[in-house]
């Protein structure tokens, strides 16, 4: 016997109920920051790993060109001072004998070397904290919003400006002869301030921001360069590869 047009619309309306609240709630994006440079011949496979990682949408991924290596003969155009500043308070902050590349930090907490893809993947199945962060483009201005979220604590809030993907040709150094492909330069940071766990909002002319930058991301991340507590990224502009 046919059930009752009400009895089967009920059914359906409980099926997907039990659907929605099955699905879980996208994780803010895992933080992977590389410290890498184009006069280190151990760098472009890390580069490459960026490149893959960086397509995965649970993945912010950031490459920092530290300047040490330039000494070589290669001054590596990507490089900044900030990056190998960067670099050296993670030295610090997780008690690390030196820095070295290719270098990758996980969320602020866990170093690897810059070809560790297994153990990323298993990090990204892993539970993180979450405030979230909201970036929006309107009449040229950068707007950026974090939430009141008092349990969460404090954080520093930066704005990284960044290429999404170039090419290099490289003459002189450990890579002389190659053309290197890098992923998410960071060509720029900008301090926005401390969050305290109110609700806060910054903006930021896109005038300021390198040229070369196509895109940004916003990293809320504990006093000290300590562990990351939100992380978000959007476009600026139409990518495009630089030579």
């Amino acid at each position: 016997m046919p059930r009752p047009l009400h009895r089967i619309l009920f059914w359906l309306s409980c099926v997907a109920g039990c659907v929605c609240l099955a699905a879980p709630a996208a994780a803010r994006p895992l933080v992977i920051e590389l410290f890498t440079s184009q006069g280190c011949s151990s760098c472009p496979p890390a580069d490459a790993l960026l490149g893959e990682l960086a397509r995965d949408p649970g993945v912010l991924a950031l490459a920092f060109h530290v300047d040490y290596w330039d000494y070589l003969g290669w001054t590596d155009r990507f490089a900044m001072p900030a990056a190998t500043e960067r670099q050296r308070r993670y030295v610090a902050a997780l008690r690390l004998a030196s820095a070295y590349t290719p270098q990758m930090v996980i969320d602020g907490q866990t170093d690897l070397p810059g070809t560790g893809a297994a153990a990323i993947r298993s990090l990204l199945r892993s539970p993180r904290p979450e405030v979230p962060i909201a970036i929006t483009l309107e009449d040229a201005q950068l707007e950026i919003e974090l939430p009141s979220q008092p349990s969460a604590g404090s954080g520093d809030v930066t704005l990284y400006a960044y290429l999404p993907e170039a090419r290099s040709t490289i003459g002189r150094g450990e890579n002389a002869g190659r053309t290197l492909r890098e992923f998410n330069v960071v060509r720029g940071s900008v301090p926005l301030g401390r969050w305290e766990g109110k609700s806060r909002r910054f903006t930021v002319p896109v005038r300021t921001l390198p040229e070369d930058a196509a895109a940004v991301a916003v990293v809320l991340q504990r006093p000290g360069q300590g562990a990351v507590l939100g992380a978000a990224s959007r476009p600026l502009r139409q990518a495009a590869s630089t030579r």
